[in-house]
Formats: structure tokens, C-alpha cells, sequence
């Protein structure tokens, strides 16, 4: 889990960057038709990584845990992301990340293969939560800094 953290750890401080060149009226306007803003795709990161945290620190508990789905949807629309400083969003998500990436780094190899499901689906590993969370935010990034 080392090189995924450490693969976390680079995407983050890279994005950070370059995201921080943004202007808040550039990162308010939608990505495209019915799209979110970059404003609110943060803030859908943001959602994620606090859903995954929860996930990462509980799923080491026990080889198998049930975990609630989330609508992210109705997460971003009730935070208002719009109307959040894009400088606070931009901060919160790097350091939600940055923790994000030692708490992967220090799950146990032995833990890894514990088993989670995410509402009714069929279950996952810890792993694999852990890698989808790295390529679900490389996915949004390459959205808003294509």
C-alpha cells in the first residue's frame, strides 16, 4: 500500500498546484451541461474522502463490515460547495488527502483482504477500496484539468 499512498501523496500536491492557479469565477462555472462546477467537484472529493476515511479506519476492525452508500448528489447540493471559498475547499481537500494517504499506508498487510460491501453490492476489499478511492480522484482531477 506504500506506492499506492505514495501514488496518492504525488496526484495530490500536483493537482493542488495547479488547481490553485484557478480563479473563484473560473472555478464556479459548470465543467459542462449539467455538470458540477469545479467548485463542487472538490467538494464532491471532499464527500469521498470523508466516506472513504470512515471506510479505511472501520473496515480494518473486522473481516466483514456493511457500510451505507452515499447519494452524492444530494451531499454536494446540501453543502452548497458553490457558495464555499474555493481557496477552503482546495486547502481541505489536500489535507483530508494528505491524511487519506498515511492512514492507507498504515493499514496492515493482514487487513487488507477484509471484507466490505457498500450498501447491497456484492463485497470488496479493503484494497480495493483503497485503490478505486486513488483512481475515483485521479478521474475527477483529469476532469477539471484536462
Amino acid at each position: 500500500m506504500d506506492d499506492l499512498a505514495n501514488e496518492l501523496r504525488l496526484l495530490v500536491a500536483d493537482a493542488y498546484m495547479r488547481l490553485r492557479q484557478i480563479s473563484e469565477a473560473e472555478a464556479e462555472r459548470p465543467l459542462g451541461p449539467g455538470q458540477w462546477s469545479m467548485k463542487e467537484t472538490v467538494g464532491h472529493l471532499v464527500d469521498s474522502a470523508a466516506n472513504n476515511h470512515h471506510r479505511f479506519v472501520r473496515g480494518q476492525m473486522t473481516e466483514r463490515l456493511s457500510f451505507p452508500g452515499y447519494r452524492q448528489d444530494d451531499w454536494v447540493d446540501s453543502q452548497r460547495y458553490g457558495l464555499e471559498s474555493w481557496r477552503d475547499l482546495l486547502d481541505l481537500w489536500r489535507a483530508y488527502n494528505l491524511h487519506l494517504r498515511h492512514v492507507i499506508s498504515s493499514i496492515p498487510a493482514g487487513r487488507l483482504d477484509n471484507q466490505c460491501v457498500l450498501d447491497d453490492a456484492e463485497p470488496v476489499t479493503l484494497r480495493f477500496l483503497a485503490t478505486d478511492y486513488v483512481a475515483h480522484l485521479r478521474h475527477h482531477l483529469g476532469q477539471m484539468l484536462a
